[in-house]
């Protein structure tokens, strides 16, 4: 039976690429609302609860208050916002966080879609904390880019408009100097620390793809592993994973620099180890797209996971830009 889906917030950035993914399967049938009906709660409530499943692309706030205008306990949700991302009635999800999450993932009635940037930190960090190489109380710090992209349609305005304030203007700029990001909370979390993480994020002047990076100074980690110790427990956790890979020792080692648009249009997510010669540092390195693996290509790995779907479908192919 075809799936009936409805993405609330289809008109944004990640709704739009959603519906991309979505709008030529057979195997679901997108719900839709008119122009006028977009903000109509009766309207809303009403897609809401004649869906198999909502993909909520929306505001925080927004993100609630669709949940609460559902009351058709089958309709299952995934809400891209930051709402749920560390509420424990919801599932987490990022299906390769470890062995069990992706049946987590399609068990549950409510799935929490994962921000851009902890997808690549957690993919990094939460392997090694869970094997004990990486203590929980280390003082974790990640370093990443996005492209513009990932702030949405007004930052997306600002660099694309002719004219507007950042228009050709910033090459790279980083950002949230406050240390205080929306995703801190969901990083510390699920990548399993007793801390924050000290992260500083970066926007680029190009339209999406994410590098996150987290150094480690080996010799200040127990037993003092080295890069191909750590390499190894990536390449073991994420062996057989449909959309994470790690880059073999040859691939990091013959490499000067590392492209954050390479996997744009994917959702795949690709790691790297690279190392000094002491072999005393490390860093860890993820490449995905922000807009794919961190947002929606997330979403509709989970969709496919939570209906039953071949897990492939709208992600073997490049999505255009």
């Amino acid at each position: 039976m075809t799936a009936q889906v409805f993405i609330d917030g289809e008109a944004g950035t990640t709704g739009l690429q959603i519906r991309a993914r979505l709008e030529a399967r057979a195997d679901v049938r997108l719900i839709r609302l008119a122009d006028d009906e977009r903000k109509d709660p009766d309207a809303r409530a009403r897609a809401l609860n004649a869906a198999d499943l909502a993909i909520l692309c929306l505001p925080d706030e927004a993100a609630r208050e669709a949940v609460s205008l559902i009351d058709n306990p089958e309709t299952r949700v995934i809400d891209a916002s930051t709402a749920y991302r560390t509420d424990p009635e919801w599932t987490y999800g990022f299906p390769e966080l470890d062995a069990a999450q992706a049946a987590k993932v399609a068990a549950s009635k409510r799935v929490s879609n994962p921000g851009c940037y902890p997808t690549g930190a957690i993919a990094l960090v939460r392997p090694l904390v869970d094997a004990g190489v990486l203590p929980r109380d280390f003082p974790v710090t990640v370093n990443a880019v996005s492209g513009y992209s990932g702030g949405g349609k007004n930052l997306i305005r600002r660099y694309e408009e002719a004219g507007a304030p950042d228009h050709l203007a910033n090459a790279y700029r980083a950002y949230a100097l406050g240390l205080a990001h929306k995703h801190l909370p969901e990083m510390q979390v699920h990548a399993g620390l007793d801390h924050t993480p000290l992260f500083v994020p970066a926007v680029g002047n190009y339209h999406k793809g994410m590098l996150v990076q987290v150094p480690l100074q080996l010799w200040a980690l127990p037993g003092k592993p080295s890069p191909d110790d750590l390499r190894a427990l990536l390449a073991e956790r994420y062996a057989g994973a449909d959309f994470v890979s790690v880059a073999p020792a040859e691939d990091s080692a013959g490499r000067e620099d590392l492209d954050p648009e390479g996997l744009n249009g994917t959702n795949d997510m690709r790691l790297y180890v690279f190392g000094n010669a002491a072999g005393d540092q490390a860093l860890l390195a993820a490449v995905l797209d922000n807009l794919g693996k961190g947002a929606s290509g997330a979403a509709v790995q989970n969709m496919n996971l939570m209906l039953g779907l071949d897990p492939q479908a709208g992600l073997s192919d490049r999505l255009a830009a």
